[in-house]
């Protein structure tokens, strides 16, 4: 299975930087998320995710996102939802989110990301 790996860059959207790493199981999607087609960018990460949760039984799954529209928001939760079904099937999951300690709102969304999904995310302070 070959990494998944995109260049972010800002245009007139921004668009997150993936690094899906299938040697280690490190994921990680970093930057902004301000798509216009967030459906067409995520639904590659999301097959990526399915194909490599199906031949490996750990995953450790980074977020460093320093901004997300709602609708990316939306895709976000449907990684973690692919996350939490894998965990349950006894795989090994961790899941971190980066985020400085001034921005209250992402402890919030993070939170309720948590609550919707049920899954543990830890919380990673930087400044």
């Amino acid at each position: 299975m070959e990494n998944l790996i995109i260049e972010g860059y800002q245009a007139e959207y921004f668009i997150p930087t993936v690094n899906f790493n299938a040697e280690t199981g490190v994921c990680e999607i970093s930057g902004e998320s301000y798509l216009e087609e967030t459906i067409q960018f995520y639904t590659p990460l999301t097959e990526w995710l399915r194909q490599y949760l199906n031949e490996n039984d750990s995953i450790k799954f980074i977020f460093r996102l320093s901004y997300y529209n709602t609708s990316s928001s939306k895709r976000i939760l449907d990684i973690l939802r692919l996350l939490k079904n894998y965990q349950d099937k006894g795989c090994e999951v961790t899941v971190s989110w980066f985020f400085e300690t001034s921005d209250v709102d992402a402890i919030e969304d993070v939170e309720d990301f948590m609550i919707v999904s049920k899954l543990k995310i830890d919380f990673v302070e930087y400044q």
